[in-house]
Formats: C-alpha cells, structure tokens, sequence
C-alpha cells in the first residue's frame, strides 16, 4: 500500500503511531527504511516518543542484542548489507515501512520480504525513476489530506507566491529527466540572473529569513557572493561541509532572524526550520517531488507565522501549478506517463510571458503609462492585413522610441534609456523570430544588432518632433 500525505502534514507522526499499533496488535517487530542518515535519526527519535523500543541500523551496529528492540530504522544500502550476511534476523518482520517511497532505490530490498505488508509513504506518489512507476511496486494508493485542507485547518502556512519569468530553453535534460547542473549553472551563473535574484529577494523577501535552493555547488557558491557584495547576512551549506560545519551553519541560520542560507539539494528532506519565511527557487526542475519538497521547508506553522513567501525564478509554477493545487493523485499514480506527457514545454511556458521590465527599470520608466508591446498580437494583425511582418518591428521601434522620449528631458538621455532597454529588445526580437519561423542564432543576432542602431537613429531623427507632441513644448535647450 502506497499512502500520500503533503509535506509539512505529519507523515512520521501518523506512521510511527501505525508502528505503535501495530506491535501491540499483532506481535510482530516492524522495519522503517529511510534513504538518508538524518532522516533514520529523525524518525528513530519519533518513534521513542511513541513508545517504540527501536534500534537504528548502520554500518557500526552491533546486532547482538536486536532480539530486544521491536523495531528497526535502516536505510537501504546498509540493510541490504546486512541482509546478504545473514546477520539480521527478519523472520518476525510483518510491517515494512518505506519513507520517502517515491525514491524507487527501496524496491531491490522487497524481495527479503514477500510475507511482510509494505507501507510506502510520500508527500508525490510520482516515482523519481520514469522507467519504474510506482504502480509496479504498490497496488493501491490511499490519499490524505490536501496541502488547502491543512492549511485552512492551521496545521501549515499558506503561501504567498511569486514568479519571476526566467528564459529556460538554453537548459539541457539530463539521462534522469531533469536538467542537468551544467546547462543550469552555465544560465544562473550569470550577471543577469544573479541580479534579478538579488533584485527578487529585495523585492518580496527583504530582512525575512530565506532559503535559497540551486542546481550545482558552483551556482550557490556565486549567489552567496553576490548576496555578501550586497550586505546581507548569507551562508553557503552543500554536501562537503563536514558534519561540525553544517552544524554551525544551521544553528546560526536559526538564531539570525533575517539569516540567508543557500544551498544545493541537501535540505530538501530531513531538515526542519520552521522559522523560515521565503523560500526563493533559483533554480528550475521537471521533478514534481523536488518543487514540493523546495516549497515545504517553509510550510511550517511556527508562532505568529501563518504565511511565507515562495519566489519563483525557474517557471516552477507555469509548470506544476501552485503549489496549494488540489492534484489528482490517483490518476498521477495509476497514469505517471499521461501527467509526464502533459506537461507544458519550456517553449509552451515561455511563448505566454509578458515581458516585465525590472524594479530598476520600472523609475527609469515612470512617465510611461503602456510598457507592454504584444508581438505575437502586433505579428497577426500585420499578416491579417497583408502587410509586410518588418511592420511589426517597426512599430516595435516607435514604441520603444516613445518610453524613452516620454522619460527624457534631451535626445542624450533618450539614448542612454534605450540602451538600457537592451534586455526588453532581445525579448521582442526572440519573440518576432518564433512568429516568423526563422531563428537561426546569426540571423537572431543580426536582428537585435540592427534593431538597435535603427531605434538609436529613429531617436536621433524624431526627438525633438515626436519630444513636442508628447509634451506639449519643444525641448528646453
């Protein structure tokens, strides 16, 4: 049996409570398999409060004495060891439970235990594995309650969710369906994308405690500089600081209130902070488990906190949704490939953006009421007329022309506002090469080099004329 609970509801509570049950019931000892160290200590720790005599299996485990324990919390590499020694005794096992199931690394052990029951537990029944759907291992899914039941009924925050639109399509797939850390470090690395991130926690989770999560040790390693170059309090955390490290950070992080941590994978499970208020995604996954539990590290009821804020720099949310959704788990669990298949492409996601100019960008551009330029609407207006589609970049052109002349007191000002707008251009330009069907990179290039030098000759040509009509004066020399 396979049992769906959203992170942050108490998966090891209701399980650890099963175990309790079911030892008194039915006489027989229980095993809990769990995928990392942290998690077995975690969950050993609950089932002491519950009562449940239980012994931890690790590679320095005596097992002498496992005739007096009830229970045992193993992960699987190590218990697999074991098994193959003969050195634990699980004839008496009648419950096998598997935390975090979707991590199908757990099924190479099932066949120890064919007379046993299996419970698997997960936050996603979506196997991490494409090629080994859950169904295959489990024959049937029970449901718990929704992330909106939960939070109506205080037992997790709500969040409040905001997306910053990232162009993804120079992301490469990697072997096990989500991107690779290359092709992500390669696009988060850069200048752009580290000032929109600053720009995005300044903007939505400013003096808030914050989790940032990366794809690759490198990515995270740049953010931390460029959030210690802005002066905030910030730490990096991957899997090679040493046990003493990791501690040192994490206490820090618990006791600083607008403390800044960022990291890689490494706290996506089996870390509980529920202090924290902005969980910032620097990052963009196809894994539906991995954005849930990025999202559940700050879902946590904690004091007077009853919302946090999710940012969203990697289409997260154009691609699963929000994240309080109310998904059909069943179907998803029964038909993994229809859910995969459904899902929207980067292209699909990105064709629907609406250009927004930065905070930054926004003063500079303050006198203008109409910002927005639709490409796509401007390209099917000109083929619908029998115009040729050049119209739609030279309309482009004399909008751009406007904002800057709209927020200039002299043609040199106008100039350096369109330089600025170098961003913007290359998104219309991008644009325009998806309608036309041709986007070839030096032809792209090409376009965005030309586009400027006639907005920049347009500017030269029509200010003072066009400085009039918009103002009502000529300009003050």
């Amino acid at each position: 049996m396979l049992y769906q609970l959203p992170t942050g509801g108490g998966k090891t509570v209701i399980f650890s409570e099963i175990v309790r049950r079911y030892i008194k019931d039915f006489n027989k000892k229980v095993l809990v398999l769990t995928h990392r160290i942290e998690l077995s200590k975690q969950t050993s720790k609950m089932l002491h409060e519950f009562g449940v005599n239980n012994k931890i299996i690790n590679s320095t485990a005596k097992l002498d004495d496992q005739h007096n324990y009830d229970c045992f919390v193993a992960m699987v590499e190590t218990l697999k060891n074991r098994l193959n020694d003969n050195r634990l005794d699980i004839s008496n096992i009648g419950l096998v439970i598997v935390d975090e199931a979707h991590y199908n690394s757990f099924t190479k052990i099932f066949k120890f235990f064919e007379s046993s029951r299996i419970l698997g537990v997960t936050a996603t029944p979506l196997s991490s594995n494409i090629k080994l759907p859950m169904y295959e291992n489990y024959d049937e899914l029970f449901v718990g309650e929704s992330i909106q039941y939960l939070i109506e009924n205080n037992y997790l925050a709500s969040a409040d969710m905001y997306s910053f639109n990232v162009g993804l399509t120079s992301l490469e797939v990697g072997a096990n369906g989500d991107y690779t850390v290359k092709s992500s470090e390669d696009l988060y690395t850069n200048a752009d994308m580290l000032s929109k991130l600053v720009s995005a926690y300044q903007e939505t989770s400013l003096g808030k405690k914050t989790l940032i999560f990366n794809n690759g040790i490198n990515t995270s390693i740049q953010v931390f500089h460029a959030f210690k170059n802005a002066g905030y309090p910030i730490a990096h955390l991957d899997n090679t600081n040493t046990k003493k490290q990791r501690e040192l950070i994490l206490r820090w992080f618990n006791k600083t209130p607008n403390a800044i941590i960022t990291s890689v994978s490494i706290l996506t499970t089996g870390f509980d902070e529920p202090s924290i208020e902005s969980i910032i995604l620097n990052r963009a996954t196809k894994s539906l488990t991995l954005y849930y539990q990025m999202i559940g590290r700050g879902s946590r009821i904690f004091n007077n906190k009853s919302t946090f804020k999710v940012v969203d720099l990697g289409n997260n949310f154009h691609r699963f949704g929000p994240w309080s959704a109310n998904l059909d788990w069943q179907r998803m669990f029964r038909s993994p490939h229809l859910y995969l298949d459904a899902m929207l492409t980067d292209e699909e996601i990105e064709s629907n953006f609406k250009y927004e100019l930065s905070a930054d960008l926004k003063k500079e551009f303050a006198n203008s009421e109409d910002v927005y330029f639709d490409v796509k609407k401007e390209y099917r207006n000109a083929v619908a007329a029998g115009e040729s589609t050049k119209s739609v970049l030279q309309k482009s052109i004399v909008h751009h022309a406007k904002m800057c002349i709209e927020n200039s007191e002299d043609v040199f000002d106008a100039l350096i506002l369109a330089k600025k707008l170098g961003e913007e251009i290359d998104d219309r330009i991008d644009r325009y090469a998806k309608c036309i069907s041709k986007s070839t990179h030096n032809f792209v290039t090409w376009l965005k080099d030309d586009y400027r030098k006639k907005l920049n000759a347009y500017l030269r040509s029509n200010f003072d004329e066009d400085y009039e009509k918009i103002h009502g004066h000529p300009p003050v020399d």
